[in-house]
């Protein structure tokens, strides 16, 4: 297998022409295990495991490999083992925060072009959810684009269709029904040689169908939703990187139970209408709350904008000045300083009482 059909290309290319790595081989990541990687080359597929030097020199979690990185490897002499030494530089990477209260980054994938966020057509169908998603998107660096599945089990699924556009500017909107192979030839066309691909969404919204009808093989495991909510179970247990038949590359990966975003650039792509809006309020401060001449509100009242978009934004954004004050210690350092200052005067005026 030629290294393009990986999803090498030229920005790889040059990287690995910059300098000397006489002895390694380009590979690609294409599955995170307890122990160690899965890698593949134009050689072939080979457990692999990092080195020490590489362990000990990343600063965290994210500098060490994820699925979809190339990385520069050893092969050992007549065993289908590699040695990994480097993780190229990423075009790429979609990542969260790690769930639970503790503050590290994630990775979910790197390198790919392009991200599918997989929904189904039912009644878990959740658009605050999936503005959730384009924003980790959108801060990437790939490209989103939204399949609606199990349209067999949607009366209307074009409005449903038309209805999910509205909340996703800038992305592709596609009705599947993996099950029937409807629709597939509209999501076929971003599989070609060279480029990455990786689905995401939550679990059971037909992501593992989805995948086995595109590499034509029962290759990944199903599993039918729980009854009563329509909510999914488990399929996919770890992230995967397959590479399909004709070019392209597809990575899989598990139902996602919480997807908190890592950095909030990507807001502004996912929420572009209500930023233009914004421009238009009459006060430069305006909060969008209760303030006369305020654009946002106006459009709210006229059916322009939905109001749950609205609160969702406003989530989001406090979502991320949250994180941002973990993330600068100096910043969190000030407010707690502020709360002990307010704790004080609180309990000076009580004794007054």
């Amino acid at each position: 297998m030629q290294l393009r059909e990986l999803g090498w290309n030229s920005y790889f290319e040059e990287l690995w022409l910059s300098k000397d790595r006489t002895g390694m081989i380009p590979a690609r990541i294409v599955e995170e295990q307890r122990q160690g990687y899965r890698v593949i080359s134009e050689e072939a597929e080979h457990s692999a495991e990092i080195t020490g030097h590489l362990r000990h020199t990343a600063a965290g979690r994210a500098e060490l490999p994820a699925v979809g990185d190339w990385v520069s490897v050893h092969l050992l002499p007549g065993e289908l083992k590699a040695l990994i030494h480097e993780v190229l530089p990423r075009r790429s990477r979609l990542s969260r925060k790690v769930a639970g209260d503790r503050f590290d980054e994630q990775i979910l994938v790197t390198n790919v072009d392009t991200v599918m966020i997989v929904t189904s057509l039912n009644g878990d169908l959740n658009p605050r959810r999936i503005e959730r998603y384009m924003s980790a998107v959108w801060e990437s660096g790939a490209q989103p684009v939204l399949v609606l599945s199990k349209s067999d089990l949607c009366l209307d699924p074009l409005s449903e269709a038309n209805r999910i556009a509205r909340i996703a500017p800038g992305a592709g909107v596609h009705v599947v029904c993996a099950l029937s192979g409807n629709g597939l030839e509209e999501v076929k066309p971003y599989f070609v040689a060279g480029s990455t691909v990786v689905l995401v969404g939550s679990s059971g919204v037909g992501k593992s169908t989805l995948i086995n009808r595109l590499l034509q093989s029962e290759i990944q495991v199903t599993r039918s939703v729980r009854p009563g909510d329509d909510r999914g179970r488990h399929a996919t247990t770890s992230r995967r990187l397959f590479p399909l038949p004709g070019g392209g590359v597809l990575i899989d990966t598990p139902g996602i139970r919480e997807l908190q975003l890592w950095e909030g650039e990507g807001l502004d792509d996912t929420f572009s209408e209500i930023q233009q809006l914004a421009l238009c309020c009459k006060f430069s401060d305006c909060r969008h709350q209760t303030e006369p001449g305020c654009a946002i509100l106006r459009a709210i009242e006229e059916n322009q904008l939905d109001a749950g978009r609205l609160e969702n934004y406003n989530k989001l954004q406090r979502e991320m000045a949250h994180l941002e004050i973990r993330r600068d210690p100096a910043a969190q350092s000030e407010r707690k300083k502020l709360w002990r200052k307010r704790a004080m005067a609180y309990r000076k005026q009580n004794k007054g009482l």
